[in-house]
């Protein structure tokens, strides 16, 4: 009987040690003597991922593209559709859409958000930039007037980018208390070391500082939000436009919507270790 009774007490110890560490709502189980369901710890620890952002995350150019997607470009390459099939999250959703900005992604994508997300991704800073008129200034007018739409571009990173991105993070703050919110660069886009048709080396040097400008502002933005920024341009390096088997659409009058946007390597070879890596730090 001492010996049964003295099990019987170190039975009832380990079972309040278990509740201590298992919280309050296993404490309870733990106390009554009932195992907790087998799925609690999983759904503790479930995923709820959303992709936000622009036409960098929502996989221009990529291929593929979701028949439900209406005009917003969503590929089934992008790298959070390729994270999602890696990771197998409890949910998964991206409302990232072509052409978004800071305020279009506060004023139609946070209604994805919720309490319950745990996982954010996003691009976005490159439209209130102005991007898509440098491209088409660059296409269509090679040279000074390349030049001019790059310094104004610039002007618009230093002036208007850090307010704009500080106001759509903390609006996802707000929407996603619990998430982690990674915050995703652009890549440089030209290969400055060679040589190659379209835009004059100038035009490309200066193309390259704009996007580091541009990664420099969301960079700081992020550490001011608390984020995590994810920088893919390690990544791109010896794979930009210019180089050999490039991860990103060259300049094209015949498609100018996917010019220096990710291939569906850029995706999955540039883009998605980027984030792999900042989702699970």
């Amino acid at each position: 009987m001492p010996r049964l009774a003295a099990r019987r007490t170190r039975v009832a110890a380990a079972r309040i040690v278990a509740a201590g560490l298992a919280g309050p709502g296993l404490a309870a189980l733990a106390l009554m003597g009932v195992a907790a369901p087998a799925g609690a710890a999983a759904r503790a620890s479930a995923v709820h991922y959303v992709a936000l952002g622009d036409s960098y995350s929502s996989g221009l150019g990529a291929g593929f593209m979701f028949s439900s997607s209406g005009s917003c470009a969503r590929s089934t390459k992008a790298y959070s559709r390729l994270w999602d099939l890696a990771h197998r999250p409890s949910t998964y959703r991206s409302v990232a859409c072509n052409g978004a900005n800071t305020s279009t992604v506060i004023a139609t994508q946070l209604h994805a958000l919720s309490a319950a997300t745990t996982l954010v991704s996003i691009t976005v800073g490159g439209n209130d930039a102005g991007f898509v008129a440098t491209v088409e200034a660059c296409l269509l007018h090679p040279g000074a007037r390349c030049t001019a739409a790059i310094r104004a571009a610039e002007a618009k990173v230093a002036t208007l980018l850090p307010g704009r991105l500080n106001n759509v993070l903390r609006h996802i703050a707000r929407a996603a208390p619990r998430a982690r919110v990674v915050v995703l660069g652009y890549p440089d886009l030209y290969d400055a070391s060679r040589t190659c048709i379209g835009l004059s080396a100038a035009n490309r040097a200066e193309l390259n500082q704009a996007a580091g400008q541009l990664d420099a502002a969301i960079k700081a933005a992020a550490g001011r939000a608390r984020d995590t920024f994810a920088d893919p341009r390690p990544a791109f390096a010896g794979h930009s436009i210019c180089d050999p088997g490039s991860w990103l659409h060259a300049v094209s009058i015949l498609y100018i919507s996917q010019s220096f946007h990710p291939t569906a390597a850029g995706q999955a070879r540039g883009y998605l270790p980027a984030f792999s890596r900042a989702a699970a730090s």
